[in-house]
């Protein structure tokens, strides 16, 4: 059987990557939730929390997010409905694309713990930047029962966003 011709492989591969720079491309499969809940829940199991579930529906609502930072090119969180009385809580993270694994992504947010302290949130930082834990507090936050996170690749990074119900960081509140 002959290989195709160059002009055939283009038409095979052009929608997908067409879609990949417009759209970014946008991982929610069970691989990234088994690698992303096993360095999420092994934090928490380190501190005696109840591991998160995977939830299809935060994981859907993480992709759409992703697939606009994707676009977009740079982070910033999605805004909160003041409507909702239970918001989901977000954590999202950058990074030169293909050059980090889905476990080193969520490992940044762990390794945020060298900067916590056990209080009240906001007070939670040994830096008095709550910017400084404010991921890890949220992957810990002992209400927060659900996960679901999407990766999506853009033109240079790749976007990696994890949606949590119910939502933590809750001012007044410990985290665990």
């Amino acid at each position: 059987m002959p290989w195709p011709s160059l002009p055939s492989i283009g038409r095979l591969l052009a929608p997908p990557l067409l879609a990949t720079m417009i759209l970014g491309n946008v991982a929610v499969n069970g691989d990234v939730a088994t690698r992303t809940l096993s360095v999420q829940n092994a934090e928490r199991a380190r501190l005696g929390v109840a591991g998160l579930k995977w939830d299809a529906a935060l994981a859907r609502d993480a992709a759409g997010w992703a697939r606009h930072l994707a676009v977009l090119g740079y982070l910033e969180h999605s805004p909160d409905d003041a409507a909702d009385p239970s918001p989901e809580g977000e954590n999202l993270w950058a990074g030169t694309a293909g050059s980090y694994s889905i476990e080193a992504m969520s490992k940044y947010w762990a390794d945020e713990r060298r900067f916590y302290k056990h209080g009240l949130f906001p007070n939670s930082s040994t830096t008095g930047d709550l910017e400084d834990v404010g991921h890890y507090t949220q992957m810990v936050w002992r209400s927060s029962t659900r996960v679901g996170c999407a990766l999506a690749s853009g033109e240079h990074d790749d976007f990696f966003v994890c949606r949590y119900g119910e939502g933590g960081n809750v001012i007044g509140e410990k985290p665990f």
